[in-house]
């Protein structure tokens, strides 16, 4: 039986489950040091995998479209940022001042990896350039989001906040070390770590899970849910909306202005739209360890979901300008009539989209 559309995926439902396990039984006392313990190990487990998975040769292929990168990494970590700060009038009063902390942190973050390549796939763009750009977004984001968390943080306090520097360190030796430690162990388990992609998708998730649950129970602890009103909520999803429809036109239509092809139009739509959950809870985790970390992470997890569903529906969009564009290539041709596609194509188009 068919899944119905109108269900969120597998992953969404354990986020849920798992909020609602911590709000309901948190962790407390040693119960809570060894959530936190075995928390750190997965995610160290986490960045070795992929450290080991990532294929520098794909990376390379990609790596030479420098004005696509540029306009990418450009709406990655500075316009997402300037919109963050820009729209503090708006957000300030939808939103407590630690959801509005989240939001700017959310702003800080990297690209995703895996969905950012789905999609362009999906929607046939540029996938070796997304492939380079979303992998080297995620990589330098471990240098760039702690400096922005730290400016914009200052912003937000008025200056009082500590220094950019500060957290780099533990954020090197928590996710960086752990990641080249993969990429020089790349040759010996490689393979291994291709043909075991379920292994990393567990170790992914459950990393994840990890970190949402310990830091919901410590939030709920400190009475998360009393001090967020349901108002506060909807202002919540309403600021992500926003903020998502911002940075989607502002993709678009630069690429565009820049004279991109469609098919780089698209990396750039789905890589500069995109922030990293895999990323960005463990580095909330070191950056905010003393600060209010649930409602810190929520913007994030909503934030991650809709950019999930909005693109999913942008992706089959493309795609099917694309189909249409070349049928009409064929037909000008005298290929196939329109709205006859070949058939091999259309059936594998039908795969792709289903993944």
């Amino acid at each position: 039986m068919a899944r119905p559309r109108y269900l969120p995926d597998n992953f969404t439902l354990m986020l849920v489950t798992t909020v609602a396990l911590a709000s309901v039984l948190p962790a407390h006392g040693e119960g809570e040091v060894a959530f936190n313990l075995l928390t750190n190990v997965a995610i160290a487990a986490l960045f070795f995998l992929h450290g080991a998975k990532l294929s520098r040769e794909a990376v390379l292929a990609g790596a030479t479209h420098w004005r696509l990168h540029l306009l990418v990494f450009g709406s990655t970590f500075a316009i997402f940022p300037i919109v963050g700060l820009a729209l503090k009038p708006l957000l300030s009063w939808m939103v407590t001042p630690e959801l509005y902390l989240g939001i700017l942190f959310l702003c800080t973050l990297p690209a995703t990896v895996q969905s950012a390549i789905a999609f362009t796939s999906i929607a046939r763009g540029n996938v070796p350039a997304a492939v380079c750009s979303a992998s080297a977004s995620s990589l330098f984001g471990i240098f760039i989001t702690p400096v922005l968390v730290g400016l914009v943080v200052m912003h937000h306090d008025g200056g009082t906040g500590a220094s950019p520097f500060d957290s780099i360190g533990n954020i090197m030796l928590q996710l960086l070390v752990p990641f080249i430690a993969g990429q020089v162990s790349r040759k010996a388990i490689g393979k291994w770590v291709e043909r075991n992609r379920a292994l990393l998708k567990i170790v992914d998730q459950g990393s994840i899970l990890l970190v949402v649950y310990t830091a919901f129970s410590e939030a709920v602890n400190t009475g998360l849910w009393h001090q967020i009103p349901p108002l506060a909520l909807l202002g919540l999803l309403g600021c992500c909306a926003v903020i998502l429809a911002i940075m989607l036109a502002f993709t678009t239509y630069s690429a565009r202005w820049l004279g991109f092809s469609r098919e780089d139009e698209i990396t750039i739509v789905f890589c500069g739209s995109k922030k990293s959950l895999a990323s960005g809870i463990p580095m909330a985790k070191v950056l905010f360890a003393t600060g209010p970390l649930g409602a810190i992470v929520l913007p994030l997890m909503l934030f991650h979901q809709m950019q999930l569903m909005v693109c999913a529906v942008l992706a089959q969009r493309y795609a099917n300008r694309q189909r249409a564009a070349q049928a009409g290539k064929r037909l000008k041709a005298g290929g196939s009539k329109p709205g006859v596609p070949d058939g091999k194509s259309e059936s594998s188009a039908n795969a792709g989209a289903g993944r």
